[in-house]
């Protein structure tokens, strides 16, 4: 035997729904509200409303679609929704109205309906489709990068062997920094945190010699935006294979030393090789990798790149500005 609904149960059915009533009067414009709908709508609980009343909460670029839609319901058949925005002082909220359309189920030339507070899932699609666009932007920087690698590696690299492993090792340094990227705590937003960046890059290096530990690494904690970080992880890999070759990694006892000075406005990284054989500065045109270094300083941390060729070992001086770093 089927319960027996009274009007109570179905009050409190509708209230632990989150439904809000409705009624529109055809003729002469005005709707009636329940207690939730004026309470979904900041209005006061009077008898009536006119359909202007409501229009003046909608979003703006809501309105002119709400109006036209609320208009031809008349000539719909069967059920309708309508999804839009309003606002409440600050706050946006999303409500879903629905109805019957063609004159289906009208009493005395009212029309009846309901309103949802729909703020949550709308809310939820939005960042769903903000995460899809975001990774397909992602992945297509990725593979504009692996292109560009590709490309460079190709013209120099000597033998298909060498270019296999030059560029295997520069797209793991790539995977490497994509790895890093992940939401921090706090104000410092999408981004891998500069010493673990620098850290994960350049453990590799630091048991390819005579000792653990010939790799140092001390920066004070900041953030690295996404962009940057794949770009900082190029930059990285770069200096840190010339090193492996000519450098002081490419020695037993051979040092490397990173660190970091923050401005007001400005980042330095130092890069401090020591204990590798003699250097020089490198004659005639750049090389693809050094290109690639200098052009990536400029155009995504709108800085430079200085190398100084010390007895010592080689230095290189990398600036940038501060909010393209974290961006």
């Amino acid at each position: 035997m089927l319960p027996q609904w009274s009007p109570e149960h179905l009050r409190l059915a509708i209230e632990a729904a989150g439904v809000a009533l409705w009624s529109w009067n055809v003729d002469d414009d005005t709707l009636t509200l329940d207690d939730q709908a004026c309470d979904l709508w900041a209005v006061p609980r009077t008898a009536s409303i006119t359909f202007e009343d409501l229009s003046a909460r909608i979003h703006p670029a809501d309105r002119d679609r709400v109006r036209a839609a609320f208009a031809a319901t008349r000539a719909i058949s069967g059920p309708y929704e309508i999804d839009f925005r309003i606002i409440i002082g600050e706050e946006v909220r999303w409500i879903s109205a629905r109805g019957q359309g063609a004159d289906d189920g009208i009493v005395g030339r009212v029309m009846f309906g309901i309103f949802l507070d729909v703020t949550g899932r709308k809310q939820a699609e939005e960042g769903s489709e903000l995460l899809a666009g975001e990774m397909s932007h992602r992945v297509k920087n990725l593979l504009a990068i692996a292109s560009s690698l590709t490309n460079m590696t190709s013209r120099s690299a000597a033998t298909t062997a060498d270019m296999a492993r030059e560029l295997t090792q520069r797209l793991t340094a790539l995977g490497r920094a994509h790895d890093l990227v992940r939401p921090l705590p706090g104000q410092e937003g999408k981004a891998a945190l500069l010493g673990d960046l620098l850290t994960v890059l350049l453990a590799p290096y630091d048991d390819l010699g005579a000792f653990s530990g010939r790799v140092r690494v001390a920066v004070p904690r900041m953030g690295v935006g996404e962009k940057s970080a794949t770009t900082l992880a190029l930059v990285v890999h770069e200096l840190a294979t010339n090193s492996l070759k000519y450098g002081a990694l490419s020695a037993e006892e051979g040092t490397l030393d990173v660190s970091c000075a923050t401005h007001e406005t400005d980042v330095v990284i130092s890069w401090t090789e020591r204990g590798g054989p003699p250097v020089a500065s490198a004659q005639g045109p750049d090389g693809y990798g050094t290109s690639l270094m200098t052009r990536s300083m400029m155009r995504q941390f709108g800085g430079s790149i200085d190398y100084r060729w010390d007895e010592g070992g080689l230095i290189a001086v990398l600036s940038m500005k501060k909010d393209r770093l974290t961006s």
